[in-house]
């Protein structure tokens, strides 16, 4: 396979998660995914804002949740998002620090 074939792919895997994530299940909630998977829409962003970041194109953080979320994170937010109990938010604690480094709060 060659490497612009490869390229495609990947990024057509990408667009189909995105979809899955955003339109068939907005109910699944971000600390779930990270609580059982290491990673979330968030992070997917946040990996987005690095690509862009290695090809220097400057982004912000708000910037890149919107380009993934298609819509600013606080209408994500307040759309789809639930309080989360303090046992998950104890549970993203340990995941975030195991997986992206010390939690912002």
């Amino acid at each position: 396979m060659d490497d612009q074939t490869r390229i495609e792919l990947e990024a057509a895997a990408f667009r189909a998660l995105r979809a899955h994530l955003m339109e068939k299940r907005p109910d699944v909630q971000n600390i779930d995914m990270m609580n059982l998977a290491g990673f979330c829409r968030n992070c997917l962003s946040r990996w987005y804002q690095e690509a862009a970041a290695e090809r220097g194109i400057e982004m912000s953080k708000e910037a890149a949740r919107e380009a993934f979320y298609g819509m600013p994170f606080e209408d994500w937010k307040a759309a789809h998002q639930t309080d989360a109990s303090d046992t998950q938010k104890a549970a993203f604690d340990t995941a975030f620090r195991e997986n992206v480094g010390t939690p912002e709060r």
